[in-house]
């Protein structure tokens, strides 16, 4: 039988797999588990909803800020021309182009968080679809990443600006930060991502819509999250 690492001895003894945590007890404990990596962690929370987003009344999506930013800079790409890719640039996309930037992702290109474009720039964009549509990238007007505000679009997704979208499996996966950050600051991150998602009910949803919630970190255990301390479900 293979020996456990001491890290895995660690959470073994620290971690009940069945237990229902509070939200700041489930914080905590992640971040005493993270402190002794060699890296800094994401904290990610994981929402199961009843949901079939195969159906489009069913779709849970959208963007939000969280108050505590993400830890991380956010790569973004902008798709504009003119005076609308210099005002891009100047907000700090890491990329901006048009008929190029197009055969740079046809390509390969696709490391970015966040891809922005101008409402004139559709016609080109939408030539990506197969691309850009698999991996949540796509632009679009209600998450406003087509608008003709490039510089702000380009500062929100820089600040912290996330977008959740629920899985084929009724899922919404997301990081809310890193285990170095305070623990109130990962509180906040987190409700503001639940809240949200709450509100985002959709009309389909039929009978209970939170099913679970969990938080986990990148190299730790998932820890279940009792409802009853979330309002709003």
């Amino acid at each position: 039988m293979a020996k456990l690492s001491k890290k895995m001895q660690k959470i073994n003894a620290e971690v009940d797999r069945e237990k229902l945590y509070g939200i700041d007890e489930a914080i905590k404990t992640l971040k005493g588990l993270a402190s002794t990596s060699k890296f800094d962690e994401t904290l990610d929370v994981v929402i199961n909803l009843g949901v079939d987003p195969r159906h489009a009344d069913q779709m849970v999506r959208g963007v939000i800020s969280l108050p505590a930013g993400t830890g991380k800079t956010a790569r973004v790409a902008v798709f504009a021309k003119d005076a609308k890719a210099d005002e891009a640039k100047a907000a700090g996309a890491d990329t901006v182009g048009a008929e190029d930037l197009l055969e740079a992702m046809q390509g390969g290109d696709l490391n970015y968080d966040r891809v922005i474009a101008t409402p004139d720039m559709m016609g080109v964009v939408g030539r990506l679809g197969k691309v850009l549509g698999p991996k949540g990238l796509m632009p679009n007007p209600k998450l406003g990443t087509v608008t003709p505000n490039v510089a702000q679009a380009v500062k929100d997704a820089k600040g912290g600006q996330i977008e959740y979208r629920v899985e084929k499996a009724g899922i919404i996966h997301n990081g809310i930060g890193k285990t170095s950050f305070k623990e109130a600051d990962l509180r906040k991150n987190f409700d503001a991502l639940v809240n949200a998602v709450i509100k985002a009910k959709p009309a389909g949803a039929k009978g209970r819509y939170v099913r679970k919630v969990g938080l986990s970190t990148t190299m730790g255990p998932g820890l279940k999250i009792n409802l009853g301390e979330i309002e709003g479900i």
